[in-house]
């Protein structure tokens, strides 16, 4: 067997390969797409990378398959490749979440305000994967614009970044820190 090299070379002239041979210009609004993904994935991977509760941090785990899983969806061409065809977010996988941000929500005590990110690094962390899961969302959606994107893997995005949302709280709880809220008189 091969050993698989990460350098190609066919990038130094500012273009990239798509699943499916297709060459599109770097700063190409697909890559900006799965790029967000994947930026969102390595955030996921830090979060996971600190203590925190066990069933977070297995669903987190499957949350960045998923993710790795959108990111090559939204790398392929879909004139040149039959992963279009392939399912790789089912309506469970949204229901997972939802199902685990009640989870999470039932123990973390009413939100009469907004909240800043802070208060402990992992709750900062939670808000950055958040924020970056918005970006990821804004940009699936701009690509859906142009080339249909399939809606379950935009409503599975729209919905993680709630989850990350809560997440952020929830960490904060356990930690017995407290939620610093927004302050609108100051």
């Amino acid at each position: 067997m091969t050993k698989f090299k990460v350098y190609t070379k066919t990038g130094d002239s500012g273009t990239t390969g798509l699943i499916g041979g297709t060459r599109v210009p770097k700063h190409h609004l697909r890559l900006e797409a799965y790029g967000t993904v994947d930026e969102l994935n390595s955030y996921i991977g830090l979060i996971r990378s600190h203590e925190i509760e066990t069933k977070s941090s297995e669903v987190l785990l499957l949350i960045q398959n998923k993710l790795f899983l959108i990111g090559s969806r939204l790398a392929t061409d879909d004139t040149k490749s039959d992963l279009k065809e392939k399912l790789i977010i089912v309506e469970d996988d949204i229901l997972l979440l939802e199902k685990e941000m009640d989870r999470m929500d039932e123990s973390l005590p009413e939100l009469n305000n907004f909240v800043l990110p802070g208060g402990h690094p992992l709750n900062a962390y939670c808000h950055i994967a958040r924020t970056v899961c918005r970006r990821a969302e804004r940009r699936a959606n701009e690509l859906n614009e142009e080339v249909d994107v399939n809606p379950l893997l935009l409503k599975y995005i729209n919905r993680l970044s709630d989850y990350l949302f809560i997440l952020s709280r929830k960490v904060l709880i356990d930690m017995g820190k407290e939620e610093i809220k927004w302050e609108t008189n100051l």
